[in-house]
């Protein structure tokens, strides 16, 4: 039921699992879409996909930890649409060296720990940087940040991770405090929090390359979610359109978890 027609929407990390999904629902509200992601192969799969709907997309080649090229990025989208109204981060992961078990803390490289909040912090402040400057300017826009319930309740293993994303939660609401208060009260900042969702990030960890089931982490997940199943990259669209609406026109600075209840079960 949102009408996004005559928006534009700039998605980071819009290729992957949980990104391409967003691209799609953004455009089929009505939205103009620019995809931006690091592998331009990937980028052209979903904007062709896009286009063959008759939706409207534009693809950029851009690494968000590069402030140079996420600049240039922007100039493309702006000759292009001339405005941004949505911006949404959603380029993030985790990497095994940056996680324990096969290693224990002592030993994980400050490097692979850079990696990860580079990618996941550092992404989202220098696109919230970019893009929010023509918000700014436009004394309207709404920015909404991928999170993860690993930033309210940290989770074994996952150590740069959980750090990076609980830093995501406090630039989110430190955002949303001064764009509503130096700028407009029409540029709003929140996030969503997804919780368990299979990806290229984290499938290491829940399913047996070999045999294909549950690791004994995965089990353990399961029997902690009341609504038993991982989540569905289409289980963030009615949070993500709600967002970025009129509907929530007085919500900024808030963290929207979905997680099938993992975080409200203790286990008893």
């Amino acid at each position: 039921m949102v009408d996004l027609t005559g928006k534009v929407a700039v998605v980071t990390g819009g290729s992957g699992a949980l990104g391409a999904v967003m691209c799609r629902a953004l455009a089929d509200a009505g939205a103009s879409v620019a995809v931006i992601a690091t592998t331009r192969e990937k980028i052209d799969q979903v904007v062709n996909q896009l286009k063959e709907s008759r939706r409207t997309a534009l693809g950029v080649t851009a690494d968000v930890t590069d402030p140079v090229a996420l600049g240039t990025a922007a100039d493309v989208i702006i000759n292009a649409y001339g405005r941004v109204d949505i911006l949404v981060n959603a380029a993030g992961g985790n990497s095994p060296d940056a996680t324990t078990g096969a290693q224990t803390f002592f030993d994980v490289g400050i490097g692979a720990v850079e990696g990860v909040i580079g990618v996941n912090f550092n992404g989202t402040l220098i696109a919230s940087q970019i893009f929010g400057r023509i918000m700014a300017a436009q004394k309207a826009g709404n920015i909404v940040n991928i999170s993860s319930m690993a930033s309210i309740r940290p989770l074994t293993r996952v150590v740069a991770y959980s750090a990076a994303k609980a830093a995501v939660n406090n630039l989110t609401q430190w955002l949303a405090v001064y764009m509503a208060t130096e700028y407009s009260a029409n540029i709003r900042v929140n996030a969503i929090a997804p919780g368990f969702f299979l990806g290229d990030q984290n499938r290491f960890l829940l399913i047996d390359p070999t045999t294909g089931d549950l690791t004994p982490r995965g089990q353990q997940i399961m029997a902690h979610t009341p609504l038993g199943r991982f989540g569905d990259p289409e289980d963030l669209i009615g949070a993500l359109l709600w967002l970025v609406s009129d509907d929530a026109r007085f919500v900024t600075g808030i963290v929207v978890p979905i997680d099938g209840g993992f975080s409200a079960y203790s286990g008893v």
